[in-house]
């Protein structure tokens, strides 16, 4: 019912102003959606106009991504984010787009949810900014003692992230960024990796 209301309303299609008004009535609603009205509603909000990006999403489309993952991050990241990651042929504007999610929309546990998906298909280079993003934010933003707030890796996703790196070495040993990520891997799970 809910897929027929959002084709009948044209939502997939609706101008992106628009977009953002329905996003923040969202916020709005109570009881929350379910996760399966959410999901239902990411898929037909966002994942067409994801996947045919060909150049940065506008402030408009952004401030929808954020209103709705704001509370729906979970449904966004398993509908989505998880296309962009099956899809091998998508450009470079989708893992720019999800990399900005990551780093500045996500909820943690939505972000360890992207490396979890990011590490359950073939590693390329191009999906390796993904991870990095991932990492950036593990580090989290300086404090004012100089220390970092740090969002610790679930011991298993680590060991997974340290194993699919292993494992691709080869694959990826002329890759920039993969000797990047290798770097800030070390670097920051430096007491972790044995």
């Amino acid at each position: 019912q809910l897929e027929g209301l959002c084709s009948f309303l044209q939502l997939s299609t609706c101008p992106e102003h628009v977009l953002v008004r329905f996003c923040h009535w969202l916020l709005t609603l109570s009881p929350d959606l379910s996760y399966t009205s959410a999901a239902i509603l990411a898929e037909q909000l966002f994942l067409r106009r994801v996947l045919s990006l060909n150049q940065p999403p506008s402030r408009h489309l952004m401030a929808a991504f954020a209103s709705f993952c704001s509370k729906y991050s979970q449904p966004f990241c398993r509908v989505v984010v998880a296309a962009v990651l099956r899809e091998p042929g998508q450009g470079i504007e989708q893992t720019k787009l999800v990399c900005e999610l990551v780093e500045e929309c996500l909820e943690p546990d939505s972000v360890q949810l992207v490396l979890s998906q990011v590490l359950e298909v073939p590693l390329s280079d191009k999906l390796l900014p993904v991870v990095q993003a991932v990492l950036g934010r593990q580090q989290g933003p300086a404090l004012p003692d100089g220390d970092c707030l740090q969002e610790v890796l679930p011991p298993k996703l680590f060991d997974l992230l340290v194993l699919t790196l292993c494992r691709q070495a080869p694959a990826l040993a002329t890759s920039l960024n993969y000797t990047k990520l290798v770097t800030a891997v070390l670097t920051a799970y430096q007491s972790q990796v044995r």
